[in-house]
């Protein structure tokens, strides 16, 4: 080996150790890895820098935007509502929220897939009466086999491609996986929902009933457009009960009703008092078309305090309330959600949302308020503030602060509340579909076609300004920018096909079919213990050098690659949807192999055969 052959592999088994010990974050890992190619030589100063303009790194970057934003506008909550059946068994209702989740992670971020899906898994295990783990698995790993199935679907596909275009001119295109990652990701999904569910320990979360915070009671206003209206409230309350939640009372021209009978028909104007807990809120105003009433003020004392300041005075207050509570209901700018706890020495002990002058004041909405025990017979801007209970709060994040300092409470979380927006929605969904069918039919290179859709995005507004920058994983980023070049330099200095060489030699013994299965298993195994996108990287070269060794077709062995880096289910560590069902699910580290184990083996018997028949050697 020459020196430099010896000092890539030196920095590249220093940065594996490093990525499997987790003392420090991947992305500075990366960063080091960089550096350390840079100041010894192993790349140019002048190039140190390029990997962070490879089209892979700004197609990645873009892609979360855009799925952020059909987060944030409701367009994911819509599908769900409608996709999802209402009452069926576990097989069919673990196959239909896996399936949603794989379709889904097809054309946005997985992890934000699994995110969205999360509160949904969490209301199915209740109602199937299965721990929250047997039902969060299988979601989680039915998002990353979603992955499989698109060029956009995870980050490893895409560098895949990257390293392709720089070999031969040319990345995937945008369905290039769906021919094996589709039969993949489908009989892993039937295998889970058939019987690999039933392989997950039934553990609950330990201390989970501690974090119950109960149902709140918020105020909901029936608009002109909303399917409420026109309606029984018994057809309502019946949609209201999928969701675990319930009309307490009804207010009419300000008189409230406390036992509506369920023969009274809605009319446009009324305000639904309902009861249900944070999590199902969202789905309850989305599916109804209701809009969250502010608590601090009425129609009735804006007109009173209106006449009192004067004609112009009146229209400009007015349009300026109305404004604010528009921007307040859709998540505007700055404005985020936060449950906060009533104290005993609280001052807000014995008063109202309409004592505390809260918007007034201090520029916050009070949404809702969840009290143990005791029925509430009043309004909510009426309603005497109690020591324990909770308080939905709404409006900006510095205020929300100074009212809980000033005022004896203690924030407990921030929580978010999606209404859906059916123009943002349609219009977060039009652009994704237009990206994805630019890229797909080659109108425009991938980055360019998803840039495009970042612009339309901000121009639209389907995303909040402040929430394009939030959205990206910028450690993800980092890790990729940094480690393209540091990948490329395996390749230049022909570590990498001396490595192919050794493998092919000693392991493969120059059969094609062998060493794809090696280079997917291997793959496979290395990004159950470090971040897939870096296993990709590292492993692209190693199989192009052995691709270039055995004299075959390149594609099947970069696709063995993508495949075995996205397919980490042995491990807590090996994708972040694993992280994010650890402490829900109530998993111990070794859990996952129970489920995962049988996944891998079914994922490595059905992709070896397809990649050697759709891309022969």
């Amino acid at each position: 080996m020459t020196q430099d052959q010896l000092l890539i592999v030196f920095i590249l088994l220093a940065t594996m150790v490093m990525f499997v010990w987790g003392r420090w974050r991947h992305d500075i890992v990366a960063g080091g890895a960089l550096l350390a190619c840079a100041l010894t030589g192993l790349i140019p100063a002048e190039e140190t820098f390029l990997g962070f303009a490879h089209p892979a790194v700004v197609t990645v970057a873009c892609v979360l935007v855009l799925s952020r934003a059909l987060q944030f506008s409701g367009a994911v909550d819509v599908l769900t509502r409608h996709l999802l059946p209402k009452k069926a068994g576990a097989t069919l209702s673990l196959f239909a929220l896996t399936l949603l989740g794989a379709v889904l992670s097809g054309f946005m971020n997985n992890v934000g897939a699994m995110a969205l899906l999360m509160p949904v898994a969490m209301q199915l295990s209740g109602r199937l009466e299965l721990t929250p783990g047997q039902v969060l698995m299988p979601l989680a790993f039915g998002t990353i086999l979603g992955g499989l199935t698109t060029l956009i679907g995870t980050p490893p596909n895409l560098i895949v491609s990257g390293f392709r275009s720089e070999s031969l001119g040319s990345g995937f295109a945008m369905f290039d996986f769906t021919v094996v990652g589709l039969p993949v990701a489908l009989l892993c999904l039937v295998f889970i929902a058939l019987l690999g569910w039933r392989l997950v320990p039934a553990r609950k979360q330990p201390g989970r009933e501690g974090f119950e915070t109960g149902a709140y009671i918020t105020e909901a206003r029936v608009g002109e457009g909303s399917k409420a209206a026109g309606k029984r409230l018994g057809e309502v309350e019946a949609e209201l009960e999928e969701v675990d939640a319930q009309i307490i009372g009804l207010v009419r021209n300000e008189v409230r009703v406390n036992v509506p009978t369920s023969a009274r028909r809605i009319k446009a104007g009324d305000i639904l008092i309902i009861e249900a807990d944070v999590e199902a809120l969202a789905g309850v105003l989305g599916a109804l078309g209701l809009e969250l009433e502010e608590a601090e003020s009425s129609e009735g004392e804006k007109n009173k305090e209106d006449a009192d300041a004067g004609a112009d005075s009146k229209a400009k207050n007015s349009d300026e309330e109305e404004a604010d509570a528009g921007s307040s209901r859709n998540g505007g700018e700055g404005m985020i959600m936060m449950e906060l706890v009533v104290r005993t020495e609280s001052r807000l002990q014995g008063r109202s949302a309409k004592d505390i002058q809260l918007r007034t004041r201090y520029g916050l909405n009070l949404l809702a308020i969840s009290r143990e025990g005791s029925p509430m017979k009043t309004r909510l801007r009426t309603l005497k503030i109690r020591p324990g209970d909770l308080l939905l709060m709404q409006g900006a994040e510095e205020a929300l602060s100074d009212f809980a300092a000033d005022n004896g409470c203690v924030p407990l979380a921030e929580r978010e509340l999606r209404i859906p927006d059916r123009g943002k929605a349609m219009a977060a969904s039009l652009v994704m579909l237009a990206a994805v069918l630019a890229a797909a039919f080659s109108l425009l290179p991938t980055a360019i076609a998803f840039g495009a859709g970042v612009l339309a995005t901000m121009v639209l507004r389907t995303l909040p300004l402040r929430a394009v920058y939030d959205a990206i994983d910028w450690p993800v980023i980092v890790l990729l920018g940094a480690l393209m070049p540091v990948a490329g330099v395996l390749e230049e200095t022909g570590t990498a096909a001396l490595i192919a060489q050794l493998l092919m030699d000693y392991v493969a013994q120059g059969s094609g079919a062998v060493a794809i299965g090696l280079i997917l298993v291997l793959t496979m195994l290395i990004s159950c213990v470090v971040n897939n996108a870096a296993t990709a990287a590292a492993m692209c070269p190693i199989a192009l050098g052995t691709a270039a060794t055995l004299g075959v077709n390149d594609d099947a062995f970069l696709m063995a690659v993508a495949i075995g880096a996205s397919c980490a289910f042995l491990t807590p560590i090996g994708h972040q949807n694993n992280t994010l069902i650890l402490g829900p699910g109530g998993f111990h580290f070794s859990d996952y192999w129970r489920l995962g184990l049988p996944v891998s083996l079914l994922v490595s018997l059905v992709s070896i055969p397809l990649l050697l028949w759709v891309w022969p050697l």
